[in-house]
């Protein structure tokens, strides 16, 4: 009896964490993005691992001056409000699933909505493209679309 529900617990968890398409590593394609009003970073790595609530995402950049951030944040696809570490932007991520290869992100700080995100899985799982708007944190209006390759 205990084999049986292992197995149908493991059945479900791989179903859930299959279906998102972003689960694994992806470096940023600076060629093929766009950044507005700019500039891009020099690199950006996205890891995406699933957990039993959800998944975690770690972003690395590293930008022309040299600095580098790593924001974090563990998170569902469910509509409720996610801390995010490492920012000094954006505290708060609210994650919808639309598909198997979309999502929608919220991003907030201090309790305002600052910009909205759309993530985009290719069909064949090789490329996602995360096209972003809102305002940064000096009013400035943001157009970004970036795109990434999978490793």
């Amino acid at each position: 009896m205990l084999s049986k529900r292992l197995l149908m617990v493991l059945l479900t968890a791989s179903g859930i964490w299959a279906a998102d398409a972003s689960i694994g590593t992806w470096k940023l394609n600076v060629a093929k993005s766009t950044f507005r009003p700019g500039p891009p970073p020099v690199t950006e790595t996205r890891v995406y691992k699933a957990q039993s609530t959800g998944v975690m995402t770690t972003v690395k950049t590293t930008w022309a001056d040299k600095l580098s951030t790593t924001v974090e944040y563990p998170a569902n696809y469910d509509g409720k409000d996610y801390p995010v570490d490492g920012s000094r932007d954006v505290d708060v991520v609210v994650l919808t699933r639309i598909d198997d290869f979309t999502s929608a992100a919220t991003l907030k700080h201090f309790g305002k909505e600052i910009g909205v995100a759309r993530r985009v899985v290719s069909p064949d799982g090789k490329t996602m493209t995360i096209s972003y708007k809102g305002i940064n944190t000096r009013g400035d209006r943001v157009d970004n679309v970036a795109v990434y390759d999978r490793q």
